[in-house]
């Protein structure tokens, strides 16, 4: 293999030139043609960074984003971190830095997002209001990155632009990661969900808490006058109805897509068909079928 001495000084400036090393194990972005993001917030993400000068650079790393090219992915309270394996046998060393808001700040967003109960009622359901800027509009912040002096970005590769392709596939992935968790956005800008729920569950300044009626106490119910008739019990309800569910791997469901899942199809897709078999077994046992 040639010394690094020998690359053309152009490589250093410019990039290279080779195609990447296949990596092993990638993050493979679900996106296999066309924009990426399904989520009104995720596409929000990468317009933000088209707007901010750095749409012809982005579009370099989709190829990266896409072939698996990005080995792992760790996102901090204002920092991801990441490795992405170029043509070198060192994978590259990924730093993006986002401008944190400050405790001030965050204090009037909250206030903000209370003083409007769809707001606070939509977080703490796990969803994202569509016009949840709105709320950052009047505070004098912004949700998503507003200049790019709030993004700071660092790669250990040769290229001399920035961002790089290595960076710019770990933006895209990272969109398609805000599809699975909204919150991750807030994590960037420096607080966490459960920072935000506290923030949401905050109590309001006396100017603005609102005169609710207290709550009807509800009497409790009796014991029975006679001891045996405690003791003895109600009658045994009927046996329930057990059948297949509808829905296989219900419980499965109801939790979140798996963070930078490396599957090609989803988790639950894959465990749908054991699901099923698993359910008719149970039945069939239940209702005393062979065993």
């Amino acid at each position: 293999m040639a010394d690094d001495r020998d690359r053309p000084w152009w490589r250093d400036r410019y990039g290279e030139a080779t195609r990447p090393k296949a990596a092993r194990g990638g993050i493979k972005a679900h996106s296999r043609r066309g924009a990426f993001g399904q989520s009104w917030w995720a596409r929000r993400w990468l317009d933000v960074l088209e707007r901010l000068e750095l749409g012809g650079r982005l579009t370099r790393g989709r190829a990266y984003a896409r072939r698996g090219q990005v080995l792992d992915i760790t996102i901090e309270e204002g920092r991801v971190r990441a490795s992405v394996q170029g043509s070198r046998d060192e994978p590259y060393r990924i730093t993006i830095e986002v401008r944190t808001l400050s405790a001030a700040e965050w204090s009037k967003v909250g206030e903000s997002l209370r003083g409007q109960a769809r707001f606070a009622a939509k977080l703490l359901a796990s969803e994202m209001p569509e016009d949840v800027e709105e709320a950052f509009k009047g505070t004098g912040v912004s949700l998503f990155p507003a200049r790019r002096a709030e993004l700071a970005t660092e790669c250990s590769c040769p290229d001399w632009a920035n961002p790089c392709k290595h960076i710019a596939a770990v933006y895209y992935l990272l969109g398609e990661e805000f599809d699975r968790d909204p919150f991750l956005i807030f994590q960037l800008r420096g607080l966490t969900r459960e920072g935000l729920v506290a923030l949401l569950r905050a109590p309001q300044s006396e100017k603005k808490k609102s005169r609710l009626p207290a709550a009807p106490v509800i009497p409790k119910e009796p014991l029975p006058a006679d001891p045996a008739a405690f003791w003895s019990g109600g009658e045994i309800p009927a046996a329930p109805e057990v059948r297949v569910p509808d829905t296989p791997a219900a419980l499965l469901r109801r939790l979140s897509p798996f963070s930078f899942w490396r599957g090609q199809t989803p988790l639950t897709a894959e465990l749908d068909p054991l699901y099923e078999r698993a359910a008719a077994r149970a039945l069939d046992i239940f209702v005393g079928g062979s065993r």
